[in-house]
């Protein structure tokens, strides 16, 4: 059977349009939001679940266009693009469904426009020192036979750059210089040679892949001069989110590569949400099986476009896959499970892990119910502690992130196993509780030998929350960041202003992404300073930047491509330069440069941007 639909923006509502083939009755209209909608007209909402909505339809009648009109139901969601139409729709009609077809999903690219060329060397991120002398010298590649050189090399290959390596190419002289710092090294381009200095294998790999870009964006014509490099922060990360849309091993192997061609070192791995929990556990087979799908008759319905059918799962193999790849590139791995919110999947799974006589009525802005672990339940810790048990193995960087956000505003008030909790343990609010559970978490994942990690209201309740021996990061703004470092913390900061990938690159209607803390240009990646020059008094506890990609929006894995690239340059330089080095107007000429590496990897990079 064929349908019409069409859906657009009017005004302050969305318009959904239908037309069917022959007459119909009793059909629902199913489809995702980014958060609740409000039925203003044409159908009866019958069921939610977080954005995801079945609206039945009255009667359709044959070649007459059936009209829904919907709002978000928060005022705040703005309609800014795209996006925020309907995603993943489908009509069910008894036990039959019928996808209904979309515009075009993700960014539309349109013709690059020309750029300014880059006054200095074409790199990203610039070098701490850059000494240019007289001429150039020509490499079609290098002559080297140090293993870190190897990998750079097979690097290149994957993406079709061939002859890195090369014994006709310019040679490299290794030179030790045990003064220097782990990740830094020094190149002295002459006009027979390349004279490198460093200490370790690290400095190496970084000088190896600082030619490699060079050979591209200067399509080989090396400027004769000396380098001096070494990067800012030990924490360069970029966090990407599996579990509201299940990405491909291969797909996250290529951004592992894009991550160590501009000197990223952390990958945060987001692989538990409401949505699902995507890694093997073997303690915990219901876990990964029962949110393997999210669609029709599953634990979690067609949210975030997911539409019938949509999900995955990595296998132990996959992990150790992902985790060899990345540590061969110099890149650790960062695992995240979620606690005590973002739990929706996990406590449908597992209900023992709420309090059975809680009559609260919490919602997270999100859109879910319930979805908040109990603490006062002991089932909650048999998890917990089967979660860290299996997870940690698998991670030899020995961090384990444990979620934190977005508690909904209203968990646990009306549980009575919570009120006898907070009398044992003299805890006065919800704060307090949930400082209390992250600090039990965090002692759980230490007696595992690792460190713990989270968002930045970890640290809130009593006795600072999850303790001072964690990583936090700060996402909502900076403010949170600077309070947490002043406390002790070892902060990366990630302000969702400037580094959140998934949001829009602008205004226009026909962009795509989130919208709801900025719009985020290639400059607005720069226009922030992670340690602010006014404040010298924490400096040293904030540790690194990291960029993050939530899924929301994304249905098929390319549509990462055009959002991430080429604004991940931005990441690169905030999280490696010194401070205040690139402008943003300095940005935008490098990335012109830049346009040949991403084709050459094959990114499909953002034209628009």
């Amino acid at each position: 059977m064929n349908f019409i639909f069409d859906t657009k923006i009017e005004g302050t509502n969305v318009s959904c349009s239908i037309t069917a083939e022959k007459d119909i009755k009793s059909a629902l209209f199913c489809f995702s939001l980014l958060a609740p909608g409000k039925i203003l007209d044409g159908g009866e909402l019958v069921e939610r679940t977080g954005g995801f909505h079945k609206i039945l339809l009255s009667n359709l009648c044959a070649g007459q266009a059936h009209k829904v009109s919907l709002s978000y139901a928060d005022p705040r969601m703005s309609k800014t693009n795209r996006a925020w139409l309907p995603l993943g729709a489908y009509l069910k009609i008894g036990k039959q469904t019928f996808a209904l077809p979309l515009a075009p999903l993700g960014v539309i690219q349109k013709e690059a426009s020309t750029f300014v060329p880059f006054s200095g060397l074409p790199l990203i991120p610039q070098p701490f020192d850059w000494q240019p002398e007289d001429g150039f010298v020509k490499a079609t590649g290098f002559s080297c036979s140090h293993p870190e050189f190897t990998t750079v090399s097979e690097l290149a290959e994957r993406h079709r750059i061939s002859n890195f390596i090369n014994p006709e190419g310019l040679k490299i002289v290794l030179v030790n210089d045990p003064g220097f710092d782990e990740e830094s090294y020094e190149l002295k381009i002459l006009p027979d040679k390349v004279k490198l200095k460093a200490k370790t294998d690290i400095g190496i790999f970084y000088a190896a892949i600082t030619l490699l870009n060079l050979l591209i964006t200067t399509k080989g014509k090396f400027p004769i001069g000396v380098l001096k490099d070494h990067p800012r922060f030990s924490w360069r990360g970029q966090h990407l989110d599996c579990a509201r849309h299940f990405f491909q091993v291969e797909t996250i192997i290529r951004l592992l590569d894009l991550m160590s061609l501009v000197k990223l070192n952390r990958f945060h791995w987001h692989f538990s949400d409401d949505e699902a929990f995507r890694i093997e556990i073997p303690s915990l087979p219901e876990l990964w099986v029962k949110s393997l799908y999210r669609g029709e008759d599953e634990i979690v319905p067609g949210v975030f476009g997911g539409g019938t059918k949509a999900g995955g799962s990595y296998s132990i193999r996959d992990v150790q896959k992902i985790v060899t790849h990345a540590k061969s590139l110099h890149i650790e791995v960062l695992p995240e499970i979620e606690m005590p919110a973002h739990a929706f999947s996990l406590t449908r799974i597992y209900p023992q892990t709420r309090d059975p006589k809680d009559t609260g009525l919490e919602e997270s802005v999100q859109g879910y119910d319930k979805n908040v672990l109990n603490p006062a339940c002991s089932e909650t810790w048999d998890i917990v502690k089967k979660l860290v048990t299996d997870i940690v193995p698998l991670f030899p960087f020995n961090y384990l992130h444990l979620g934190c956000d977005e508690l909904p505003k209203d968990s646990w008030l009306g549980s009575p196993m919570i009120k006898q909790l907070m009398e044992k343990h003299n805890l006065k609010t919800i704060d307090d509780v949930q400082g209390w559970t992250m600090g039990k978490v965090a002692s759980i994942v230490r007696e595992h030998g690792a460190c713990p990690a989270a968002w930045e209201e970890a640290i809130a309740g009593k006795d600072g929350g999850i303790g001072t021996e964690s990583l936090i990061f700060s996402w909502k703004g900076q403010k949170a960041g600077i309070s947490a470092a002043r406390a002790g913390y070892k902060v990366v900061m990630c302000p969702a202003q400037n580094v959140y990938l998934d949001m829009a690159h602008c205004s226009d209607k026909e962009d795509w992404g989130a919208s709801w803390a900025a719009f985020i240009s290639l400059e607005e990646t720069v226009n922030w300073e992670p340690v602010p020059a006014s404040i010298t008094d924490y400096q040293d506890n904030v540790v690194g930047v990291q960029g993050n990609f939530w899924g929301e929006f994304t249905q098929l894995d390319d549509q990462l491509d055009p959002m991430v690239t080429p604004r991940i340059l931005g990441i690169s330089i905030k999280s490696w330069e010194q401070a205040q080095r690139t402008s943003g107007s300095d940005l935008r000429s490098l990335a012109g440069h830049y346009r040949d590496v991403f084709d050459q990897f094959s990114w499909n990079w953002n034209r628009n941007a």
